[in-house]
Order: C-alpha cells, then sequence, then structure tokens
C-alpha cells in the first residue's frame, strides 16, 4: 500500500532541541552557560525522556512541561548552575524552538504530493502549538497530536493508536519519522513505516524492532513517498 500519512516526532526531529541553550549561552547575562551549554542540552534532554519513560513504567503521568522542567533541574545541578535567571530563559526558549533549515519545504513538499501530515508528540498541545506557531509550519500540517489525550508517553501503543484513530488509514499507510531510534523501533514494532533520522550517526537501540530506513536529516522524506 502507498504511503498516506506523513507523522513527525516534534522535538528533536522537526524543532532543535539545543536551540534553547545555544541562544541563552550567547547572551552576555548567562555567560556561565558559554563552557557548558553543549553537555547542559545533552544533560537536559536525556533526563527529558528518561523521567517520561520512567513515569510511563510507574504509572505516574504528568505533562510535558513538568519533566522537561525537572530534567533542567537536573542538567543545571550536574553543571554546577544555580542562577534562576538562566533557568528561567532556558524555559522561555524552549517555547520557540527553531526547525530545523530543512523543515518547512520538506513539509511543502509532502503536502505538494497530497500527503496529509501530523505531529505526534509527548509534548503537550500548549507547547507544540508555541513550537509550530514560532517555527511558521502550521498551514503544512493537518493535526498536531500530543499523548495528553491518552494520558501515557511514548512509546505507549495507545500514542501511536492515536494516528488511526483521528486521521483515519491503515497502519502501513503511516510513515513515521523520529530523531529518536527508541521512538523509531517503537512505531516500527507498532506497524508503522518508520525513518529513524540520526543526525549523530549513532548506533541502532537494540530492540524489539529496527527502523525502515536511516536519514541524516529530513530532505529527502518526500522521496521516500
Amino acid at each position: 500500500m502507498p504511503i498516506t500519512t506523513c507523522v513527525f516526532d516534534a522535538y528533536g526531529t522537526l524543532f532543535d532541541v539545543n536551540a534553547a541553550a545555544a541562544q541563552a549561552a550567547a547572551e552576555p547575562e548567562h555567560a556561565a552557560l558559554s563552557k557548558v551549554w553543549p553537555t547542559l542540552a545533552r544533560d537536559w534532554r536525556l533526563k527529558q525522556l528518561q523521567y517520561t519513560w520512567l513515569r510511563a513504567v510507574a504509572n505516574q503521568h504528568c505533562d510535558f512541561w513538568q519533566v522537561t522542567q525537572d530534567g533542567l533541574d537536573w542538567a543545571m545541578e550536574a553543571n554546577g548552575l544555580t542562577d534562576p535567571a538562566t533557568r528561567a530563559r532556558l524555559l522561555e526558549l524552549y517555547w520557540e524552538l527553531a526547525a530545523y533549515p530543512e523543515v518547512p519545504a520538506m513539509l511543502k513538499a509532502l503536502k505538494d504530493k497530497g500527503l496529509a501530515t501530523a505531529i505526534l508528540s509527548n509534548g503537550s498541545p500548549e507547547m507544540l502549538n508555541g513550537a509550530v506557531a514560532s517555527a511558521g509550519i502550521g498551514d503544512t500540517l493537518d493535526a498536531i497530536l500530543s499523548v495528553e489525550d491518552v494520558g501515557v508517553f511514548k512509546p505507549h501503543a495507545h500514542v501511536y493508536d492515536m494516528v488511526g484513530n483521528q486521521l483515519g488509514g491503515a497502519r502501513e499507510d503511516v510513515l513515521f519519522v523520529s530523531s529518536n531510534g527508541w521512538d523509531a523501533a517503537g512505531a516500527a514494532g507498532y506497524g508503522f513505516q518508520t525513518v529513524w533520522v540520526n543526525r549523530t550517526h549513532e548506533p541502532i537501540d537494540r530492540l524489539y524492532a529496527e527502523p525502515h530506513h536511516v536519514l541524516s536529516d529530513l530532505t529527502t522524506i518526500p522521496e521516500l513517498v
């Protein structure tokens, strides 16, 4: 069956999760970030994800904004940062993360081909709407799907169920794209066609399924469909 729907993870896939730390580090009032921001950004993202998995396993769901704050607090302490103003600035910038450069043209090309496009993300609706508006890509998306509608984080099957429930179609008609190897594996195990956007050239995760395609960025997504 041909692909009819392209669904994207948001953070790290469409939006650069390192952008907040990089921007704040360039501002004089947050000079303490200048030497540690790459490590802080990595730690922040890792803890943010780990907390989603642990909360899902423990049946202790909260929204993604809470785990984003919790992850930042851990990362700041680990990197010796204590300034409340720096914390506030990093969280402020997270609401307006930059999209990767190829994103607008890629989404437009998919729409020109007649495909449905959507975001499926751990992010809260408010966070996702803010990021989409900031990036100016709302007119190339048919739906923005948040795990808040099912109350559990990815890679739970209930999250992937949202695509069929809200957009229709069979699982094999969906191309799911994520920069998280575990997410691409989860979606592949669910029955989607999948792309892992491996921007940092990491090894494939040893899980119960593997992504069908591995790309270094999103540029050639329209060619796959």
